[in-house]
Order: C-alpha cells, then sequence, then structure tokens
C-alpha cells in the first residue's frame, strides 16, 4: 500500500479523498488543511463519505512531510496563488513524494513550460528523488489523451477540435466565475482569464502535446474571443444574482495552427444562463459537457457527460481530474524520479476497482 496525503479539501480535495480511500493500492496517510475550522475532523467527512475513515485532518505540513509519504496529491488552488503552490509542491518533492495536481497549467506542458516553474521543480526532484505529474480534464484528460485516442479511429483527419460546454450557474466557485471569467460584470471589464495570451498560456500546452503525439508542426498558436451579456437578470442557486447587461456568456478558441489552417482547437464555450447566447453550440442536456470532434473521414463525436455530489455535472469533472491523477501514483511510484506529462503516464484501466466497495 502506497501511503498518500491528499493536501487541501476544496472542490478537488474531497473528491481526492474519495478516489484515494477508493484506490486499491493506496492508503490515506493524511489530509492537510488550510482553515483552523477544518482541523481534527474525520476526512471521511470533509470527502463527502457517508463513513469515517480514522484520519484526522491536520493544518500542520512540516510533520506530515517528515512522516515521508510516498505520494501527495496537492489540490490546493493555484490558480491565484502559483508562487505558493509551487512553492508547497517542491517541498513534497524534496521529501520524496510522487506528487500529482491540476494546480500549475503551465507544467501540463512541462517540456516547454518556463525555466522559472520547470528549473525548481527538477531542482526539487534532483535533491529529494521525488516525482510530478500535472494534469486535470480541461486542460487535461479532455485535450490530450481523449483526442488522441479518437483522433486513431480516423481514416483522415482534418480537425482536432475539443469543447468543453458548460452552464457555471452549477459552479461553487464564485471567485474564479465572477472575477478571473467575469460573469456578472460589465462588458467592458477585462477578466484576467480572458485577458490576451492568458488562454494560451492555460490550453496552449495542450495544443503543443496533441502536435508532439501527432507528428506535426505548429506554424503558432492563435486566440479568438466572443462575449454576449444577459438581457435580463438571472439568479443562480450557488452564486446570486447577475444582472442583466454584464457579461453572461463566453466563447474562445485556442487554435493549434498547422500548414497555416486550424487544425488543433481547444473552444471553450460559457454561460451563466442558458438564455445567454443560444444560438451557441450547447450541451445535451444544457448543463456541461466536454466534447471532441474529429473532422475528416468518418467524422467522429464524442461526449462526456460526468456527473457526482448529488449529479453536479462541474464536481463531476472534478472527480474526473482527479482519477486521472491518483490512477498515475502506482504507475509513478514505480518509475524513475522526474517531471512527467501526459503523453508519459498512461491511462489504465480500473484494475481492481469493478464492482469494488470499499468497508
Amino acid at each position: 500500500m502506497i501511503p498518500t496525503v491528499v493536501w487541501g479539501t476544496g472542490n478537488v480535495g474531497r473528491a481526492a479523498i474519495r478516489a484515494v480511500a477508493a484506490h486499491p493500492a493506496l492508503t490515506l496517510a493524511a489530509v492537510l488543511v488550510h482553515d483552523p475550522a477544518k482541523v481534527g475532523r474525520d476526512a471521511g467527512e470533509l470527502g463527502g463519505l457517508e463513513r469515517t475513515l480514522g484520519v484526522a485532518a491536520t493544518d500542520d505540513i512540516a510533520a506530515v512531510l517528515a512522516a515521508r509519504p510516498r505520494a501527495v496529491v496537492y489540490a490546493a488552488s493555484g490558480d491565484i496563488r502559483p508562487d505558493d503552490a509551487l512553492t508547497d509542491i517542491g517541498r513534497a518533492i524534496r521529501a520524496g513524494a510522487v506528487v500529482v495536481t491540476p494546480s500549475l497549467y503551465p507544467l501540463y506542458d512541462q517540456r516547454n513550460a518556463p525555466p522559472e516553474l520547470r528549473d525548481p521543480v527538477l531542482a526539487a526532484v534532483a535533491e529529494g528523488g521525488g516525482s510530478l505529474f500535472v494534469s486535470g480534464v480541461d486542460p487535461g484528460w479532455g485535450n490530450d489523451v481523449l483526442p488522441l485516442l479518437v483522433s486513431g479511429l480516423g481514416t483522415e483527419v482534418d480537425v482536432i477540435r475539443c469543447q468543453e460546454i458548460f452552464d457555471y450557474s452549477t459552479y461553487e466557485q464564485e471567485e474564479s466565475v465572477r472575477h478571473l471569467i467575469g460573469m456578472g460584470h460589465p462588458m467592458d471589464y477585462q477578466p484576467l482569464m480572458l485577458a490576451e495570451s492568458v488562454p494560451t498560456m492555460v490550453w496552449g500546452g495542450q495544443i503543443r502535446l496533441m502536435a508532439r503525439a501527432l507528428g506535426v508542426e505548429l506554424d503558432e498558436i492563435r486566440e479568438t474571443l466572443d462575449r454576449r451579456a444577459l438581457e435580463k437578470e438571472v439568479r443562480t442557486r450557488t452564486m446570486g444574482a447577475f444582472a442583466a447587461g454584464t457579461q453572461g456568456a463566453v466563447r474562445f478558441e485556442v487554435q493549434g495552427i498547422v500548414d497555416g489552417e486550424p487544425r488543433i482547437v481547444i473552444e471553450h464555450i460559457t454561460r451563466i444562463h442558458p438564455s445567454c447566447a443560444p444560438d451557441w453550440p450547447s450541451p445535451p442536456d444544457g448543463v456541461g459537457a466536454h466534447r471532441v470532434v474529429i473532422e475528416g473521414r468518418p467524422r467522429i463525436e464524442v461526449t462526456v457527460e460526468a456527473s457526482d455530489e448529488c449529479e453536479n455535472r462541474s464536481a463531476g469533472g472534478n472527480a474526473t481530474a482527479v482519477g486521472r491523477l491518483v490512477s498515475a501514483i502506482d504507475w509513478l511510484v514505480d518509475a524513475k524520479p522526474g517531471l512527467y506529462d501526459a503523453l508519459d503516464v498512461p491511462l489504465r484501466p480500473a484494475v481492481g476497482r469493478l464492482g469494488r466497495r470499499p468497508a
């Protein structure tokens, strides 16, 4: 059994606790929290399980890492604290742990990550003998292993298009939805996530990963952006009201240009209410989905819908990202210390988990 720590118990951390508890090769060694109110609470409660796990949450990072856990699922956010996240991850790698995380977008494509991110990780690997694998859902498996797998079914492939189409009213991340993405702000507000070059910073690595796997050279990476305003006020269960005239929908593309044409495309279509931008593509049930479209012969379309935590679609997406990461831990433990990406780490069947319910 591989002693594994879950660091953070938010939207991703809850799913990570459940995934570690369910994995037959892993044992939950500790849960690290930042909120003092969570210290001492049982991991099963924090993970939304209907049973206790006998592991009390702690905020003592030094003590947890001093115990030399073999693996760490780093679930704390890196969106608005990337420097802190990098420092935390480096500490865990120096303690000899295999670390898996969705928290540092530039390291999804670790070969092309900026030196100020890549070099400290490599130094930590050399010093402590740990490893790092960074992935998620989108960016993540939704625009690396899944489209690449499906592309292999085509005779002729003209364009690979990966779509995330979501109603963000189901999200419980108001800071990100309102301020990073701009929902509910005036149309002249500049959301950080939509600023020029930021989509490429987040999803460009996925474009490069797919190009590398497909054996093609990119001319460049381009971005497109469209935004729509709400025609009337809408109210959401999780985040309250969004006023008429404010941003209610966003559509952007990150395009990999090959021989002058967009051949590898990652597209996001995001709404705060289905009434906004009804002419744009919608998910089959109106809530949310990830879709891969292979334009060519034959035309292939694969739509993935995941739900968790009382049929919550955003929680389902988080759970699949965690599943990809946690399922990689035992492979990484057996591999050499290093910095890995999605083309290195195989997505494997759920060996030992079919029909299994933890006691």
